[in-house]
Parts: C-alpha cells; structure tokens; sequence
C-alpha cells in the first residue's frame, strides 16, 4: 500500500532584502506610521512594511512619474496588477514590494481582491480628479484607504471579525481624508481636487478658484468650509476608535498610536489658520513623544 505524497510546502517569494526595501519606503514616506508601526511585535513589523510597500510603490508612480509621463505610469500599473495576480498563482514576482506583500498576503489569507481594488483607485488617480459628492469619494477611498485597513486588519489577525473590519475601513477613511485636507496645495498641484465638488459650491467656492489658488486661506467662508470637513473627520475617527479594543491586545497600542497622530494633524491645519496651500500640517518629533506616552499610560 502506497504512502500518501506529503503535501508540497510553498516556498516564499521575497528575501530579506525585499523586506528591507519595504522598510526604508515606509521610514521615509510613511512617518507617522512607521513611527507607530515599531511598536508591533518584531515579527508583525516586516508584515507592515510589506503592506506599506505594496501599496507606495504603485502611489508613486501615480503622484509623480504620471505627471511627466502618464503612459509609462499607467503601463506600470498594468504590469504590477498583472503580476500581483500571478503571484497569488505561484509566479514569482520581478517587484520586491510585491513579492514581500504576496507572501505577507498568502500567509495571513488576505484576499487578492484588496489588493486589485486599491489598484483600480491607482488607476483612476489617472484619468479621475473630481469627485461630485462625498458619497463619490467614498467610492474612491474604498480602494485607496479602505482597502489597506483590511489588509493591516488580515495581518493583525482579526480579519474574520466583521466589527474590526468595519470599524478598520472607518480609520482607512479618517487618515485618508486627513491627507487630502493637509495635502490640498499638493493636490492642486497635480490638477487633483478631493475636497467634493458639491462641499465647495455649498461654501460658495469653484473648482477653477481652487485650481488657480484664488482662494484666501484667511477667508470666513474658506475657514468654514475646513472646519465642516474636519468636523466630519474627527467624526470618523471617534467612531473607528471603539473598534480599537477588538484588537489583540499587541496591536492595539500602535493602532491607537498611528490613530492618535493621525487625527492631531487636524489640529496642526487649525493652528495654520486653514492654510493647507502653502504650509504643511504635520506633529512634530517632540509630540509624536509626548502622544506616545499618553496612549501607553491611557490617557
């Protein structure tokens, strides 16, 4: 009687290096979080930096390689989905971001679906800079934030609790509206609006007033309209912060860390005086410190 053939154990994809790499994009581009992100235990911490590799890489070249070569952008794009999929199939990926975050995303059973819809959000950074309604921007953010939220949630474990997951998509929406309301006079500078279309009318404001920096930060009614939109974000933030505790209890102090931080650059925008065009909302050493002993003693 024949011996059943063991079954074949999958041998991983990145080296030590890919994660490396990873590390050093997430130090330099992602500050805040990585500053929160080494707090994790060592070994959930190359998993972050996968997951935040994965998704600067393709970020990159939407915000700066397609603004003087939108072809090569979207032919990037391309062929990084198509190996994200062939990847999952057993094909070996040519990008070291990829090939961490494939092995990251097989380990911890996140599905590829999250990582194609944040790449249809990369894809539409290309052809799509209005969004009319909030509920259109939404729609973008799905992929854009949302999605990372799983896919951090898949790798702390909780990603089949259906309250993590929801209260983490509700994070992915707080931070990502946070960047697009600090990072307004970036975005005008690529043709990008975020702020809807419909929040600026109701204001009394125009896309081509945006556009051609003809609005005063000092203004009543551009302060009012800041303050409508950071208003609905600290919302946002209060309500993802009851799911924090759905956590391991190792991954709740750098959630609510990167949380914290995150919502206090809103307070930077107000101490700016609303001025998101020439001057840029970010917490400082000292105080990225002083939060974090807060947050450790719970306060």
């Amino acid at each position: 009687m024949g011996h059943a053939e063991e079954p074949k154990i999958r041998q991983p994809y990145a080296t030590a290096e890919d994660y490396a790499i990873c590390r050093e994009l997430h130090f330099r581009f992602g500050k805040t979080y990585s500053y929160a992100s080494r707090l994790f235990p060592k070994e959930v911490q190359p998993k972050i930096d996968a997951v935040y590799g994965f998704v600067r890489v393709p970020d990159e070249w939407v915000d700066t390689d397609a603004l003087t070569n939108p072809e090569f952008a979207a032919q990037q794009l391309n062929e990084y989905r198509r190996q994200l999929i062939a990847g999952y199939e057993g094909t070996r990926p040519d990008f070291p971001s990829l090939r961490a975050y494939v092995d990251v995303a097989l380990e911890c059973n996140l599905p590829l679906s999250e990582g194609l819809v944040f790449l249809d959000a990369m894809q539409a950074d290309l052809s799509v800079s209005r969004y009319q309604t909030y509920a259109d921007l939404v729609g973008y953010m799905r992929g854009s934030a949302i999605a990372v939220g799983q896919m951090v949630c898949h790798v702390l474990g909780s990603g089949q609790d259906p309250e993590a997951l929801r209260r983490a998509e509700i994070l992915g929406e707080a931070m990502q509206m946070t960047n697009f309301l600090r990072d307004v006079g970036d975005d005008i500078q690529r043709g990008r609006i975020y702020i809807p279309t419909e929040d600026l009318a109701r204001f009394g404001f125009t896309e081509s007033q945006l556009l051609n920096k003809e609005i005063d930060p000092k203004s009543p009614t551009w302060q009012s309209l800041m303050r409508f939109e950071i208003a609905r974000v600290r919302n946002l933030y209060a309500e993802a912060d009851q799911g924090i505790n759905r956590l391991t209890k190792k991954a709740r102090l750098p959630v609510r860390l990167a949380s914290e931080l995150y919502s206090r650059i809103l307070g930077r925008i107000e101490q700016n005086h609303y001025d998101v065009f020439t001057r840029r909302a970010r917490t400082s050493s000292l105080e990225k410190l002083y939060v974090l002993c807060k947050v450790k003693l719970g306060r």
